[in-house]
């Protein structure tokens, strides 16, 4: 199984960017976006279920983000709009099959993309 995560890159605050998962492999239950700033934990930004059935984001960007998944394409999207600097990060994708109570904690993932840089500035 791999992940490779793209379209990172910089924008303005208030700006919008995508991102993209491309997975390749089985498919699993649960797909995620997390990202890590400089000398921060990883934290959880969003999970979907292959289903369908579930979504959930971080309270951080609910409203501003949406996540989404072709499952033709076997690929993952993540819709960033009016991005904030906080927004700054390396966002990873990741694939797995956690139960409801621990989607949004990246030990419920197996597999991790290599990640991709979103810069926001001021």
């Amino acid at each position: 199984v791999q992940l490779q995560a793209s379209g990172g890159g910089l924008v303005q605050a208030g700006g919008s960017l995508r991102l993209t998962c491309a997975a390749s492999g089985r498919t699993f239950r649960s797909y995620g976006w997390f990202r890590q700033a400089p000398g921060k934990e990883r934290e959880f930004v969003a999970t979907l279920r292959s289903s369908g059935n579930r979504i959930v984001y971080a309270d951080s960007v609910k409203g501003r983000f949406t996540i989404s998944r072709d499952n033709a394409k076997n690929t993952v999207f993540l819709e960033m709009s009016s991005l904030k600097p906080e927004d700054t990060a390396v966002y990873y994708c990741a694939a797995g099959n956690p139960i409801i109570t621990a989607d949004s904690a990246p030990d419920g993932y197996i597999h991790w993309g290599q990640g991709t840089l979103v810069t926001v500035s001021s």
